[in-house]
This record gives structure tokens, C-alpha cells and sequence, in this order.
């Protein structure tokens, strides 16, 4: 396990901002509850190719540095372990504990050296500073109950040049899904600029990924959606 001590050390690493009081707009939208840590059984993820797909668009490559966003019970913090190799991390993150721990449990018993696994909380994800090539999103940014607290801790969190990465179904959030131009919006009042939007084959799904062109407003200056349209 020893070469997860630079990621460990950096996740133990105390940000000054962590502890400082701040006032969020509110979502202003409809939020879809956490009905399950599974968004579909892995072995129909598998047969659409969706974490290929993923991949290929999102450019992910040995020896980069990214965390899997509500990982859940572990599809892509599993698959991505691998892909990033020996000189790459993964940061596997959840907000609940039970499925943090047995998504700890399903990592050492796959013996995935390169993984950590942190509890992180539904307004901050907890990523150590200017970490990671990519931050995956995946079919959970509907279920954010604090948006743009949550996107401007996550923000915080990408390498220069970095992107985030979100993948989620085309239709309303009451259906578990983002439509595309409400995600849009919300990146864009924290200075996240869409780089790349892709339908995914077999689904109702689309992967869109955005890179920090503007500076991270504070929390006061953030305009919600709601304000600008």
C-alpha cells in the first residue's frame, strides 16, 4: 500500500477553508432522492459498453490522478484502477458510510493498491486541492441536494487543465436524470465551461465534461440559474 501515501497524505491534509462559514444559493430545482447506491447491475453497464465509452471520450490515461464522485458500489472506481495503472490514483468517494465501507471491503479484496476510499458529505466531496485530471460525476448529480456548495468544493479540487466529467440521463431530475441545459447553467456560475457533450450508444445517457475558464467565484458572488434566466 505504500504508494497511496502521497494521495493518504493529501486527503489527511487539513484545507484552510474547510473550516470557514459560508452561505450558498440554495438549488432552486427539484432534487432526486437516493433511492439506491447501484444505478444498473454492472454486467448491463458492461454489455452498452458505457465505461469504455466513458473513457474514450473523457481521455483517460496511465499515470493520471481522478476520483470517482458518489462511487457507490464501485463500477468505474474498480475499472478505472486499472486503466490509470501503478503511477495513477483513484480517490473513491461516497457521502454514506455503509456503502463507503463495503466499497472499502470490495478494494481490498480486489487488491486495488492505487484506490482510496474517503466519506465525503452532501454539500463537499472532501478532495484534497488541485489533485485530479478528472473528477467523475456519474449518474448522481441529480441526487445533489446543494449544488453549487457542492460544485464550488469540487472545483477546488482539479489539476490546471483538469475536467470534470459528468455522465447522467437526458430527462427531468424528478426522473433521475439532468437535462443538459440545466447542467449548463449550474457549471457556469462557478466558471465551469462545457469542452465536450456526447449522446452515449444504448442508453438515454450523455456524457458532458467541463474545464474552470473563469475564476471560482466566491460563495456570495455565485449567480444561481434561477437568477439569470
Amino acid at each position: 500500500m505504500r504508494r497511496l501515501v502521497p494521495l493518504l497524505l493529501l486527503l489527511s491534509a487539513c484545507r484552510a477553508e474547510a473550516g470557514a462559514e459560508r452561505s450558498f444559493p440554495a438549488a432552486g430545482r427539484d432534487v432526486a432522492p437516493i433511492v439506491s447506491d447501484a444505478f444498473s447491475t454492472e454486467d448491463a453497464r458492461d454489455r452498452i459498453g458505457e465505461f469504455e465509452q466513458v473513457m474514450a471520450l473523457a481521455d483517460v490515461r496511465s499515470g493520471m490522478w481522478v476520483a470517482d464522485v458518489g462511487a457507490g458500489e464501485g463500477y468505474y472506481t474498480t475499472r478505472l484502477s486499472p486503466l490509470v495503472g501503478q503511477k495513477g490514483r483513484v480517490l473513491a468517494q461516497d457521502i454514506m458510510p455503509a456503502t463507503r465501507d463495503a466499497l472499502v471491503q470490495r478494494v481490498q479484496r480486489e487488491r486495488l493498491d492505487n484506490v482510496a476510499v474517503r466519506l465525503g458529505t452532501p454539500d463537499d466531496p472532501m478532495l484534497p486541492a488541485s489533485s485530479f485530471d478528472r473528477i467523475f460525476l456519474v449518474h448522481m448529480y441529480h441526487e445533489v441536494t446543494e449544488p453549487y456548495a457542492f460544485l464550488w468544493h469540487l472545483a477546488g479540487g482539479l489539476k490546471p487543465g483538469g475536467e470534470v466529467v459528468v455522465v447522467d440521463a437526458s430527462r427531468p431530475v424528478k426522473r433521475h436524470g439532468m437535462p443538459p441545459a440545466e447542467l449548463r447553467c449550474e457549471f457556469a456560475a462557478l466558471g465551469l465551461t462545457p469542452v465536450r457533450f456526447e449522446r452515449l450508444r444504448g442508453s438515454d445517457s450523455y456524457l458532458m465534461s467541463f474545464r474552470q475558464t473563469a475564476p471560482r467565484p466566491s460563495p456570495a458572488a455565485i449567480r444561481p440559474c434561477r437568477a439569470t434566466r
